[in-house]
Order: C-alpha cells, then sequence, then structure tokens
C-alpha cells in the first residue's frame, strides 16, 4: 500500500518556525509533525510514502533519509514546481499511485489517532470509490460541512459555513481512494474539496467515516499549542510511559531525557520539552513548547508559549498569549513579551506589550 502526504508550501502560518525548517519536520511532541504520520501509515502496511512538496524538498529528504531504514518504509517525493492545490498533486504522482490498490492521502497539518486499519476496512466494505474522514466541531458555520446518511456513510453534498444547521462534521483532512479517482483529476491547480468530491458525492462514490477522540489542524501557532494539549491529554488518559513525572510536575509533561530542569521549578500542565532544553531555578512553564537546545533562565514566566531551537528566555521574564521564538532568539531579563512573533537571530531588550511581528 502507498500513501500520499500533502506537505505543501512555505508553512507562513507557522512562521518563524518555518524560516528555518520545512513545516513537516517542525517538532510536534519532540518528532517531527510528518513522522506521526508516517509511523502511523507504517503500522497499517503502507511500504510507500510519497510526499507533495514544493518548499525545500532536500532539506526534507536528508532528514527522513534515516527513517526509511528505520520504519522499513520507502519514502519518495513529488516536487511541485508551482501549486497545485489539494488535488493537483495526485496527478503529478499518478505514477505512484496506479498500482490498482487504495491508497490514503493526508494533509500533513493534521494530528489525532490515524485510525487507519479501521478507515481502510470501511473503504474495502462499502465499495465506493473513495472514503474521507470527519470529525464532530462545535461549531459548525465556521466550516464546510459534510452531510451524509449515518446509516451507511454515503456523502450526500458538503454545505459551506451554513448558516442554518445542516450537521456538525467537518472533513478531518485524511482519504482513501481507489485508483481510479486518478481519472477525474487534471494536472493543474485544482482543489479535492470544492471540485473533485461534490462530483464523487453527486455519483455515490464518495463516503465517510467519524473519526473518534481528538484532531486539530496544527497549521499556526495557536492550533499548534491547542492540538499538543489534546495529544498530551490523550497520552496521560492512556498512562502512556513517555510523559515525565515527578517533584514540580503538573499534568501532562513530555520532556526528553538530555534536558534539565533546576530546583524550585513548577512544569505543565501541557508542555513539551525538546532535547538539550535547560530550565533553571524557580522557572514556570504551563502550556507551552520547549524545541532542542532552547533555555529559559531563573525565576522566568512562560505560558502559552513556543521556544524555537537554540533560544534563550532571560531571568525574570514574562511570555504569553501565544509568544513564538524563531530560532536563535535571545530575550533580555526582566523583558514582557505578549504575543510577539520574532524572527530568528534576534535579541530582545525591550517589552513587547501588544502582540507584534519583530523582523
Amino acid at each position: 500500500m502507498k500513501a500520499l502526504i500533502l506537505v505543501g508550501g512555505f508553512g507562513t502560518r507557522l512562521r518563524p518556525l518555518t524560516l528555518t525548517v520545512p513545516k513537516p519536520i517542525v517538532e510536534f511532541a519532540n518528532k517531527a509533525m510528518v513522522l506521526h504520520q508516517i509511523e502511523a501509515l507504517v503500522k497499517v502496511g503502507v511500504t510507500e510514502v510519497i510526499l507533495a512538496v514544493n518548499y525545500q524538498p532536500q532539506v526534507m529528504a536528508t532528514f527522513l533519509k534515516k527513517y526509511e531504514k528505520k520504519l522499513g518504509v520507502k519514502i519518495s517525493y513529488s516536487h511541485e514546481t508551482e501549486p497545485l492545490g489539494t488535488a493537483g498533486p495526485l496527478a503529478l504522482a499518478r505514477e505512484h499511485l496506479s498500482d490498482g490498490d487504495p491508497f490514503f492521502v493526508l494533509n500533513s497539518d493534521v494530528i489525532c489517532t490515524f485510525p487507519f486499519e479501521k478507515l481502510l476496512k470501511f473503504h474495502k466494505a462499502h465499495g465506493g470509490e473513495g472514503t474521507i474522514m470527519v470529525t464532530q466541531v462545535e461549531e459548525p458555520s465556521k466550516y464546510g460541512v459534510v452531510v451524509f446518511d449515518p446509516k451507511d456513510g454515503k456523502i450526500a453534498r458538503f454545505v459551506e459555513k451554513p448558516q442554518i444547521y445542516v450537521g456538525n462534521k467537518i472533513n478531518a483532512g485524511i482519504y482513501i481512494f481507489n485508483p481510479s479517482i486518478l481519472d477525474r483529476i487534471e494536472l493543474k491547480p485544482t482543489s479535492i474539496e470544492k471540485e473533485i468530491f461534490p462530483v464523487m458525492a453527486q455519483d455515490g462514490q464518495l463516503y465517510t467515516q467519524t473519526l473518534e477522540g481528538f484532531w486539530m489542524d496544527v497549521g499556526q501557532p495557536k492550533d499548534f499549542l491547542a492540538g499538543m494539549k489534546l495529544y498530551l491529554q490523550h497520552l496521560k488518559q492512556t498512562n502512556d510511559a513517555v510523559l515525565t513525572d515527578g517533584e514540580g510536575i503538573i499534568g501532562a509533561v513530555m520532556k526528553d531525557e538530555t534536558a534539565k530542569i533546576g530546583e524550585g521549578c513548577i512544569i505543565g500542565p501541557n508542555v513539551t520539552i525538546g532535547p538539550n532544553c535547560v530550565i533553571e531555578n524557580g522557572v514556570r512553564v504551563s502550556n507551552s513548547c520547549l524545541l532542542s537546545g532552547s533555555v529559559i533562565k531563573s525565576n522566568s514566566f512562560v505560558q502559552n508559549s513556543i521556544i524555537g531551537w537554540d533560544s534563550s528566555v532571560g531571568s525574570w521574564a514574562r511570555l504569553e498569549a501565544v509568544t513564538v521564538l524563531g530560532a536563535d532568539v535571545h530575550i533580555g531579563n526582566e523583558v514582557y513579551v505578549n504575543g510577539g512573533r520574532i524572527l530568528p537571530h534576534k535579541t530582545i531588550k525591550d517589552n513587547i506589550p501588544e502582540p507584534s511581528i519583530i523582523m
């Protein structure tokens, strides 16, 4: 079996992190985002993963090369010279996907439990051309809603941002298709959601399965942190040994074994601490992600923030309100940052009291 992951372009929504590395290899819970998906695909029997990419493919290839042998999977690259939307990449990768077997397609920003085995079994059972996973949302008026028969999952139609309630299930960005879908897609910029799915539904060839458990599109900082919280809570509920505990640890905290935490700290809930991070004495961290090599100096407060690779936060500093530090950013002592996005290689000595982008 094969799978196509729609990696996409520049990852502008997740800047400044994606100014350093492509979005799929930004660490989510101490593991590259795309590795969460690849590992789950391998477990269900996928032997080749194709990444549809148009930004820094060589960087991703270099990073992922070691995982081909480690995971026992072939990782190929379908390089877009122009953006092809969400359907065009399938046409571009036709030679990889036309071997007769169903194949998975994923949006690279999605994090969930990835129940691929259940999805594959359902897809084979109904006999249609495609199956999309849907997830339940509280405010369907913000999204495109999938309307389907609850008895068999056959999709009737799609309603974009409905003002009258028609359902509360939305596209989760996880699909499985028969190769015949490739006959519907031309090699040009095309939206699979707006141009392909409605026609498949009219033909009675598109079904849906409801995703159980958590789901999040983690393609921007606010949602990255929200998805991290959902992921860590899932690990805690399943008693996963990857979480850490001990004095000063509150709730779900993931800490790399090489990271160091000083005395008198309170860490958590919902914190990930990457390799070689240092948290000095008296620090408070919650709902935050510390990427590898970052340093939080004594008596600082970090909440709802992402600290980039090899960055540092000075003593008695305060970061909150979805502050994101790029790589090699240094926050001075007693500095307050309220929602800033700070590009790589900057030193900040003055307060940033309002959400700002610091070039």
